[in-house]
């Protein structure tokens, strides 16, 4: 059953219990029955009254949530509005239940507020999880889809809860590249604001990558460089040029200076028996691993065919 109709339903059905409750009282259907010292008409009643207000408020929270979704093509933002309406109309569903089935609406709030410092000290995780939710909420750190990585857990954030973020494990012990494992993390919203958190796509929806050659002192580090150049422009075509133009953009609205290149750029490391050619360049975080190994077959198909040119370091030191 669609949502929108389920809470129509739960709207409708929510008048006819009030109406059933008001019988039973005015009648005294259940005459002298009690439970306990209590009347079983009062119970009744009361129960009624109470599932009559959860019945209104898990439909006034469907149809709200239809609505306001329908208004997002964004599926990070229908999630987060999902999240926040939960919260809201299940904190204002528990104080009305509370209020009717004790009648006493001020007590009720009282009681929550004395309740809820006495559970500070014995909940501070669980809480500290729950104001990590509101500083995601607001912040925006990360939100769904984002490939994040937080307090040493990499992945794709499938879900920000309550008190838990639950991701898609990226990398890992399973697997030594920048691929899926299969496996999903629950991560608490604690560690949000206590341990770093690196997210791939927040400022900019590229990342910086690299190929490493190793290449023999004997090299034309000129034509290597080139040639590595030659096969990401290739592989990458007008992609890396759009996605610079983007950064470009980017970093003009702060404060970083920084000379971003168009086209991709090797740098050249030295070490003790051979040298390093590090070809940098812009990909998609999802494709990192992807373009590179492309790339890296691109650049040594070249690098085999000038052997006079290019020569590989030899020996078990490397």
């Amino acid at each position: 059953m669609p949502r929108r109709r389920l809470g129509y339903l739960s709207l409708l059905l929510a008048p006819a219990l009030l109406v059933a409750a008001s019988v039973v009282s005015a009648f005294s259907l259940f005459g002298d029955a009690a439970v306990g010292d209590v009347p079983l008409t009062f119970v009744v009643s009361r129960a009624l009254t109470a599932v009559a207000i959860v019945s209104a408020a898990f439909g006034a929270y469907l149809v709200v949530l239809h609505a306001v979704a329908a208004r997002f093509d964004n599926k990070r933002r229908s999630h987060d509005a999902r999240n926040v309406l939960r919260l809201l109309f299940g904190a204002v569903g528990l104080v009305a239940v509370l209020g009717v089935v004790t009648d006493q609406w001020v007590g009720v709030l009282l009681s929550l507020g004395v309740v809820g410092f006495a559970i500070t000290f014995a909940l501070q995780q669980p809480l500290l999880s729950l104001i990590a939710w509101f500083y995601v909420m607001l912040k925006r750190p990360f939100s769904v889809g984002d490939r994040v990585e937080i307090g040493g857990t990499r992945g794709d954030v499938v879900d920000v809860g309550f008190l838990a973020t639950t991701l898609w494990e990226v990398q890992g012990p399973l697997v030594s590249t920048g691929q899926p494992s299969g496996r999903v993390v629950t991560v608490p919203n604690a560690q949000v604001l206590s341990s770093q958190v690196t997210n791939d796509s927040a400022l900019f929806s590229h990342v910086w990558a690299e190929v490493t050659v190793q290449v023999a002192y004997e090299t034309d580090l000129a034509f290597a460089r080139a040639v590595m150049v030659e096969a990401a422009d290739d592989h990458l075509g007008d992609e890396m040029a759009a996605a610079v133009r983007s950064y470009r953009e980017r970093l003009d609205e702060t404060a970083v200076v920084l000379d971003v290149h168009d086209r991709p750029t090797v740098n050249v490391v030295q070490r003790e028996s051979w040298v390093e050619l590090r070809l940098r360049f812009l990909s998609l975080p999802r494709r990192v691993t992807r373009n590179r190994n492309a790339i890296y077959e691109r650049v040594l198909a070249r690098f085999n065919e000038e052997p006079e040119r290019v020569q590989f370091p030899v020996g078990r030191n490397r």
